[in-house]
């Protein structure tokens, strides 16, 4: 596989059982925010799917209003609600997600404190790059990255 769609599986995998996630949110913690269809597309390639625990469960993530992938890949939308339902996650009365309940936090279990609350942003965590469309100022001689903005201010 490419390193996009590692990357997408190696945040699915931590997806805890009764949780999910959405296509963007994935996209966002791989650092790629607009490419929530591209997960996608990586998750139909999934060469692990499963329940157990060295799986990618690619049935964990869901669009962003709790429906089910249409062409779920491994069996359908009715063999993902089952497994999803197999391991706590409830549905509304039009069969969505109840995603103020069941929504991954987006943040590994063992990076939380003992109250279940994030320690923080992961180390790597790049701000400018997750607020892209709403760039932080920041002085281009000073700034020490590689960004696409001070190079251009730079000049």
């Amino acid at each position: 596989m490419g390193d996009f769609a590692n990357r997408v599986f190696g945040v699915v995998k931590h997806i805890p059982r009764g949780k999910v996630s959405t296509y963007g949110q994935v996209a966002r913690l791989i650092g790629a925010p607009r490419s929530a269809r591209y997960v996608g597309y990586a998750l139909r390639a999934n060469p692990e799917p499963g329940t157990d625990p060295h799986s990618i469960p690619c049935h964990r993530v869901v669009f962003k209003d709790g429906r089910m992938a249409t062409g779920f890949a491994f069996g359908g939308e009715e063999v993902q609600r089952k497994l999803l339902e197999d391991e706590g996650v409830a549905f509304d009365d039009e069969g969505r997600v109840v995603m103020d309940e069941f929504l991954w936090n987006g943040i590994p279990e063992q990076e939380l404190s003992d109250e279940g609350l994030p320690m923080g942003p992961p180390p790597d965590f790049d701000w400018e790059r997750e607020l892209a469309e709403y760039p932080i100022e920041h002085d281009p001689a000073t700034c020490g990255k590689d960004c696409p903005n001070c190079k251009q201010r730079a000049r």
